[in-house]
């Protein structure tokens, strides 16, 4: 039989500190190192396909290394607390897939491994030891072999040893690990071999003597040194000793049989309900798991019943007995069918536990369905739904202006844990209310409904998803207001949903046949980089292929590899940037990379999405960010990179109709801005108070020197180091953006914090509280949750503190753009003018409007943007007209 044996502490330890991002339930649960381990078992598992699997841990008492050795493993922590809480889990997860577990008091896993491998090899059997250390190497023989686990940066990489690869590698057979250790000792188990003799000297003895006992055999008449033969005569018992600790014994008590230890079945709805609890919906779907039966009510209480009366609403008449009930009502909750087609109204239930669920269809109503709509979507009605901004583009392709929305599910999900990623109603309902994932599954699962066709199926799916939606009403509505969120959602969140489907529906005009020159012009510009950089190779190959190009640069031409990857030599921008003095190759590769990136991205790429009526209608995400900024999809018009001379080129393209012009606002600095407000800090209010360019200003103030002789390098360093504040910027990473040593680089930031000690404090007490209260929040109350505050792995609290301090100022910027737009919009409606918001990109808003409203917008958009706030600085946004972006600039 084919038998994998799993170390399971060695490899939940590199679960859990290779999952570099701090992963919980809604509950608190720590869940990164059980995610990171599943995953490395599922891998695992594709790779070998073995008969019998097995996982072995160690236990917390003392083995008989420790009690031959008291300094054995001595100077190891104790397991991190948030490893600890999950290793329970871990194992009934384990117990959940049917995967049999092994620990022994008084033996390690290494142990019981080597035991599992020889009763298996015993009886014919094969054996993959997986490991992370190489300890088990010396367990390597005909019938055994070691699989080694490395993970980094979330990428987990596995190596198959066998007894040719290790004796290729080493020079002597597996089995004499156990020598080496003895003469070389083992930091991390903490036993010493013999005292001066490292890694080298002990590998060059045993490839030559192959044994601890032949070396001490022929002492004093070894061919070594006569210093490595002292050391090796002072240190003899501590190399003996050495080597009793190195041995895995593989004679464990642990009654071992392979027959127990064969692959068997998961027991899927307990698998099911393990990995609900744990909110691993996408290994839920993975793994193809449904529920178990509906479990019965606990013995002595009544299940609560509800009644569901179903409502065809296909006469006017019924339409107009339901209006006075919908307009009555604290809420209704709506969920369309696609397109509108549909709609399912449910009323929610009454003191009789008495639910109306309305089914409307457009095909089947006999009255005039945009009429219902328009009564359903007015003010009139209170109404709760999930996705409230893509409904508000349906309703406007019907040419509903739509109102009355009290509540988004989804945008509530989102404000509650806005790293989630996705708030899909069936993942929500997995994840807050632990329910089926799967909803096909379910219902095939379910006997009592195999009856129904494909239609009543969805319809049926249809309905449960609107219940859903009121059911997250009911429990999202209190946390928001106990959490301070309420505001965030009805003030901002909200209230810009129409807005951004206007916006959608709108779009911008896009000049095609200047997009299409510009590709031609950056085209004639590759093509000329092209032969200059193959001429300066000596040949042709792939400029776009690190590896290509690696072995150009560094192979070919002899430049100095800055940084290494698992595949080669590293070729990112970053690094090119650094190798950019060395030879002239180099600027023109990354001339070369930004052109094709310009044209195949952006010039090809906004081509593509030109619509019929000549216009670009990108799809604005409000759910997407972790700090409540917008991001926008097809095209993603928020990375065009306008401040670079050729992406400024870009703004060419984005134009306004004949008689029309853009009118473009953008807020000045308004992220330094908010960090002097936020900060109090005296210094920088003044600074920005005084009208004077804030980067001269600091520089001024850091360096001691008058305004008028700052030289333009220090406002540079100075606006990086502002800047770089805001993002929580280390010496070193300053020191790479203005090109300078790394002790300049403090030194600049060491002056900066001396005068603006304001900023310093705020860093010091967002950071405190932060770790507090696991979250950080906006000036608006808006909150990001951060755990990795707290984790014991020093990367992944460094994350943790640098989101600290920039997710409010960015968070706040966020919201402060949200609340212009809406307030510009609203203005803009207000005063019926025919000017509309077409884009929103970072801290910028663009309106179209005709040439006559141009000087009456400008006026607007000003104090809109600039009065939406009281802060202690002022806010400052200029606003341009042009007929084309660029114009505005």
């Amino acid at each position: 039989m084919k038998l994998m044996v799993i170390d399971g502490n060695s490899i939940v330890n590199r679960a859990f500190y290779g999952v570099s991002q701090t992963l919980t339930t809604r509950e608190g649960l720590p869940t990164n190192a059980i995610f990171g381990f599943l995953n490395i078992l599922l891998k695992l598992l594709e790779e070998e396909q073995p008969e019998g699997l097995a996982v072995a841990f160690d236990m917390r008492s003392p083995t008989f290394r420790h009690r031959a050795f008291a300094g054995y493993k001595a100077q190891r922590k104790g397991m991190p607390e948030e490893l600890a809480a999950q290793m329970p889990v871990l194992k009934d997860v384990l117990d959940a897939m049917n995967i049999r577990r092994y620990e022994l008091e008084g033996w390690e896993a290494d142990d019981l491994l080597g035991t599992m491998a020889r009763v298996n090899a015993a009886q014919g059997g094969e054996t993959v030891i997986v490991t992370g250390d190489k300890d088990s190497l010396q367990l390597i023989d005909g019938h055994t072999a070691v699989k080694l686990v490395t993970t980094r940066m979330g990428q987990t990489t596995t190596r198959n040893v066998t007894t040719g690869e290790f004796r290729a590698e080493y020079g002597f057979d597996p089995i004499h690990m156990i020598d080496l250790k003895a003469l070389m000792g083992d930091a991390s188990d903490n036993y010493p071999g013999v005292k001066g003799v490292g890694e080298k000297t002990a590998m060059a003895l045993i490839q030559k003597y192959q044994t601890v006992d032949a070396i001490y055999d022929k002492l004093p008449d070894l061919e070594a040194k006569p210093a490595v033969i002292k050391k090796l005569t002072e240190g003899e018992a501590d190399a003996r000793m050495s080597y009793d600790l190195a041995v895995i014994r593989t004679d464990a008590p642990m009654g071992f049989d392979p027959a127990d230890a064969v692959r068997r079945p998961f027991n899927g709805p307990v698998l099911y309900e393990k990995l609900l609890e744990l909110e691993f919906s996408k290994l839920i779907d993975k793994l193809k798991l449904t529920p178990g039966p509906a479990a019965a009510a606990p013995e002595g209480e009544e299940p609560i019943e509800v009644r569901v009366d179903i409502v065809d609403l296909r006469a006017v008449r019924e339409f107009e007995e339901a209006q006075a009930a919908w307009a009555a009502a604290d809420h209704v909750t709506v969920l369309p069918l696609a397109g509108l087609e549909g709609v399912s109204v449910v009323l929610p239930e009454d003191e009789e536990d008495h639910v109306f669920h309305y089914d409307i269809r457009r095909d089947r109503y006999e009255g005039d369905y945009r009429a219902l709509l328009a009564f359903l979507f007015s003010d009139r009605v209170k109404k709760v739904t999930h996705g409230v901004k893509e409904l508000c583009r349906a309703l406007l392709d019907q040419g509903i202006d739509p109102a009355g929305f009290v509540f988004d599910t989804e945008l509530a999900a989102y404000l509650l844990d806005p790293t989630a990623g996705s708030y899909e109603i069936r993942k929500l309902a997995a994840s807050y209310f632990k329910k089926a994932v799967e909803q096909k599954a379910a219902l095939q699962q379910e006997e009592q409904l195999s009856f129904l066709t494909d239609e009543l199926k969805e319809q049926t799916a249809w309905y449960e998803d609107a219940a859903w939606i009121e059911a997250f009403y009911e429990l999202f509505k209190p946390r928001l207001e106990e959490l301070g969120l309420m505001s965030v959602l009805t003030d901002i969140e909200l209230p810009l949903c129409p807005v951004l489907a206007r916006m959608e529906r709108a779009g911008v005009l896009v000049d095609g046949q200047a997009l299409a020159e510009f590709g031609k012009q950056l085209q004639t510009g590759i093509d000329v980089l092209e032969a200059e950089i193959y001429g300066l190779a000596g040949e042709k190959f792939n400029i776009l292929s690190p590896k290509q190009l690696g072995h150009i640069l560094f192979d070919k031409l002899g430049l100095h590899p800055i940084k290494k990857t698992k595949t080669g030599y590293s070729t990112n921008a970053e690094v090119l940037e650094k190798l950019r003095p060395q030879h002239e190759i180099v600027g023109r590769v990354l001339d070369y990379r930004q052109l094709t990136k310009l044209n195949s991205t952006y010039v090809e790429g906004l081509g593509k999405v030109i619509a019929a009526d000549g216009r670009i209608h990108t799809s604005f995400q409000n759910t997407v960010t972790a700090t409540g900024r917008l991001s926008s999809t097809e095209p993603n018009l928020q990375n065009i990179p306008v401040r670079t001379p050729l992406g400024a080129e870009m703004r060419k393209m984005f134009t306004a109709p004949e008689g029309k012009v853009l009118v473009d606002a953008d807020y000045s600095q308004i992220e330094l801005r908010l960090l002097a407000h936020m900060s109090g800090d005296q210094a920088m209010i003044e600074g920005f108070n005084s009208g004077v360019d804030i980067h001269t200003v600091t520089a001024s103030q850091v360096f001691g020197l008058p305004q008028d002789q700052v030289p333009p390098e220090l406002r540079r360093a100075a606006k990086a180091v502002n800047f770089g504040i805001v993002y929580g910027i280390s010496a070193f990473s300053l020191s790479e953006d203005i090109h300078v040593s790394v002790a300049q680089a403090k030194e600049y930031m060491e002056k900066y914090f001396e005068h603006y000690s304001g900023v310093r404090s705020y860093m010091d007490r967002v950071v405190a509280q932060g770790r507090e209260d696991g979250c950080v929040s906006t000036m608006y109350g808006r909150r990001r949750w951060l755990p990795e505050l707290k984790s014991s792995n020093f990367n992944t609290r460094s994350f943790g503190e640098r989101v600290a301090l920039n997710m409010p100022i960015q968070g706040t910027a966020a919201d402060i753009i949200k609340l212009a737009m809406i307030k510009v919009d609203s203005r803009l409606r207000a005063e019926g003018l025919e000017a509309r918001l077409v884009l929103q990109v970072h801290d910028e808003l663009i309106v179209e409007c005709p040439e006559g409203e141009a000087e009456r917008v400008k006026a607007l958009l000003q104090e809109e943007m600039e009065g939406v706030a009281a802060l202690a600085v002022p806010l400052v946004a200029d606003a341009k007209a042009g007929k084309t972006w660029a114009e505005c600039h």
